[in-house]
């Protein structure tokens, strides 16, 4: 049996039913389960002494692409909206192999850890010809040298630009192919059990990069299997256009008329939605993830938390891809999205502590989880921590439920721990040697980079 003793919390900030925040505390963590909460001493076979640290709920990251890491910050980029962004980078992306999705996975999910992020969910679905498999395999293999939770998709993309699409030929793929290896990567991969560190999601791009056939038959297969649902939805104004001309109908209709929701489904942005429809989401509880720095980057438009809220969707929140965020940083979308909403919605926003809550507890919700999001006894042992005496932090610890969101945290967090193991340490990740992974990534992405512009 495997022991971990954080002792001697500073402030413990639960997210629990009772939203109690406990000071002077010890947790203890046997075989990756919380076991204790409290004042007494356990004996452990490792301790931390937490005596100036704020320890928080593992963060759930609920939507990236963790493959465009290696096309952040690209000039020729910048400033385009999303249909013209994914047109220029698709042409990028059609060059990814297994070495690629490996490091730049490393590097997302590096990053995540290293701001609180204990799960993670990722998006993909770019298989170019002659890499139809070994991508997800190798997303595993980042997220097992690492330490961290992983939800994967078999994502997929079936309608080419010559079939009226977005995506070039070289990156889609026919239905078939499509939904016989979502079930061979459903059977090696998904583990459903409590406390579990590997899941698969189904996961079809969007609108207009699939075909309707591909959405129906991808929704029957999933819960055929007993795994969730996602796609992208009512991002831009472009994609609602799109979806008016070729189907007749709005974006959240179409999805209802393919079986696309329900209590197993969430969106990833769902901005553009109407009142109504935003009542249908919260009477099927289909869920949202809120990716607020991509919306801002990409100029998709704000998200409607409060009114979500308000009338019961599940809400969760993420970071998007690298290339449109252009960071895998939870903690600065966290209070990016606070803020964002404090702009549009005023008194109406959600509170720094809602929008933790949101980043915790509302996204462990979309992935289907109740044993992760909240630090109470028989929940996992996902969690981090920040030293008070930062100097940022001065000031700010008469309310550490609601600080992530109102002052933020910039940097490294000092521990993160995923059941019961420390994966951050110090501020440095354990699993691999940062600084020679670091130079060995920048070395490859250059060879990356290179190779599109041969192309």
């Amino acid at each position: 049996m495997k022991t971990l003793l954080i002792k001697n919390a500073h402030t413990l900030i639960t997210c629990n039913d009772q939203d109690e925040m406990l000071r002077d505390v010890n947790l203890l963590i046997e075989d990756g389960v919380i076991r204790y909460i409290g004042t007494d001493e356990k004996a452990a076979d490792e301790v931390i002494d937490a005596t100036h640290h704020l320890v928080y709920p593992g963060l759930v990251n609920t939507h990236h692409h963790l493959y465009q890491t290696f096309t952040r910050n690209l000039p020729q980029v910048q400033n385009m909206e999303l249909f013209d962004w994914l047109n220029t980078l698709y042409e990028i992306w059609k060059n990814l192999d297994q070495k690629v999705v490996y490091y730049s996975s490393v590097t997302g999910l590096g990053e995540l850890l290293k701001s609180g992020c204990t799960t993670a969910f990722d998006h993909h679905y770019v298989f170019p010809k002659g890499e139809e498999s070994g991508l997800i395999e190798a997303q595993f293999k980042a997220a097992d040298d690492l330490g961290i939770r992983l939800h994967a998709s078999r994502g997929s993309m079936s309608l080419s630009k010559k079939d009226g699409g977005l995506p070039p030929d070289s990156v889609v793929q026919d239905v078939d192919t499509i939904l016989k290896d979502s079930e061979r990567i459903v059977e090696r991969f998904h583990d459903p059990s409590r406390y579990s560190r590997r899941q698969i999601v189904l996961a079809p791009c969007s609108p207009f990069s699939v075909t309707s056939d591909l959405m129906r038959e991808t929704a029957k297969l999933a819960r055929q299997l007993h795994v969730r649902l996602h796609t992208h939805l009512a991002e831009t104004i472009d994609e609602e256009d799109f979806v008016l001309e070729n189907f007749g109908m709005r974006p959240l209709a179409y999805m209802e008329s393919l079986g696309w929701t329900g209590s197993d489904v969430w969106y990833a942005h769902g901005i553009h939605f109407n009142h109504e429809e935003l009542e249908y989401l919260a009477k099927t509880q289909t869920g949202v993830a809120h990716c607020p720095i991509s919306n801002m980057k990409l100029s998709s438009g704000i998200c409607q938390i409060p009114e979500m809220l308000k009338l019961g969707v599940p809400v969760g929140l993420g970071v998007d891809g690298s290339a449109s965020n252009d960071a895998s940083n939870l903690l600065e979308d966290l209070r990016v999205g606070f803020l964002l909403q404090r702009l549009s919605a005023s008194n109406e926003a959600p509170t720094g502590y809602e929008f933790l809550k949101m980043a915790t507890r509302g996204s462990a919700r979309l992935l289907g989880r109740d044993d992760i999001g909240s630090l109470e006894v028989g929940k996992a042992g996902d969690l981090f921590m920040i030293d008070t005496r930062d100097i940022s932090l001065v000031g700010t610890l008469q309310d550490p439920a609601a600080l992530l969101g109102t002052v933020g945290f910039a940097g490294a967090v000092d521990y993160t721990i995923v059941g019961g193991d420390v994966v951050v340490k110090d501020k440095q990740l354990t699993g691999i040697d940062e600084e020679k992974f670091v130079a060995d990534a920048n070395q490859l992405h250059q060879q990356f980079i290179a190779k599109s512009r041969e192309d």
